[in-house]
């Protein structure tokens, strides 16, 4: 082996891609007498390692920020028709008080009916609202230029909050309303029997005001996330008097919105 060592550790630092496989193909070419269980061990040593990517740990403030994204709980009948049954979730980054409601589709109308409840339920708005591109939140994206929905920004400008999509390939932004949808599949929606959707609304509900605000708030090991959410509340935004009208406004031309600019290196 040691004549083809500086072959073995140079090629797959060019192609960090190229299979075990292939690169014994290209040993034998070169005349190495081995056989390819022997040379893929030895491969298994010498290939290198992918560096590691340092991630900072993100903190907020009571009322920051909130995480909105959509979760797939599998189909449900309704009469003849299957209809995929889909979560909406918000998560206060702060005190990690969750809003769960389940609704027949991921269409905007809903989108919108998800945020005017959840507002409702949390008693206020988080000044900044992120989001995983969602389609009901980013029609286009190019680089820093950012193209948002009309009707989101519409929301935004009537309860006053800053919607920010999460950066590309930055899982340490998007890790908690995550964590809260893989919390919400294992530990409410496995094995759980509802007559229907408004029946399974009802049990989210008494789930998220009960087992969820008695979780430990990473953010403060020593309380709960419902002793945290009590002293985050009075934080959040006060709501307008009037709801925002959760049908989807027809009126508005997506292709006109114009591009947003952000400063990606400031989302914490």
């Amino acid at each position: 082996m040691d004549p083809y060592l500086p072959f073995i550790r140079e090629t797959p630092e060019k192609f960090p891609a190229l299979t075990a496989s292939r690169l014994f193909a290209m040993a034998r070419g070169r005349g190495y007498p081995g056989g390819p269980d022997h040379f893929r061990h030895l491969i298994a040593l010498h290939r290198p390692r992918p560096k590691a990517e340092a991630y900072l740990r993100l903190r907020t403030l009571p009322g920051e920020q909130a995480r909105v994204d959509w979760g797939h709980f599998g189909y449900l009948a309704v009469g003849r028709a299957r209809r995929p049954l889909m979560a909406f979730v918000m998560v206060l980054s702060y005190s990690r008080q969750i809003f769960l409601r389940f609704y027949l589709d991921a269409r905007m109308e809903n989108f919108l009916r998800g945020h005017v409840a959840a507002f409702a339920a949390f008693g206020g708005a988080a000044r900044v609202l992120l989001y995983d591109n969602l389609k009901s939140a980013v029609l286009e994206r190019q680089g820093e230029a950012i193209r948002f929905h009309p009707t989101l920004l519409a929301l935004a400008g009537h309860y006053r909050f800053e919607p920010r999509p999460v950066a590309v390939a930055r899982g340490n932004e998007r890790g908690r309303v995550e964590r809260a949808i893989r919390y919400i599949r294992d530990h409410f929606f496995a094995a759980r029997s509802f007559q229907d959707l408004a029946d399974l609304n009802a049990q989210a509900e008494a789930w998220r005001l009960g087992p969820v605000a008695d979780w430990p708030c990473p953010e403060d090991r020593g309380r709960r996330v419902g002793e945290v959410f009590a002293g985050e509340q009075p934080r959040l935004l006060a709501l307008p008097d009037n709801p925002f009208p959760t049908e989807e406004r027809t009126g508005v031309k997506a292709g006109k919105t114009p591009y947003v600019r952000f400063d990606l290196n400031d989302y914490s």
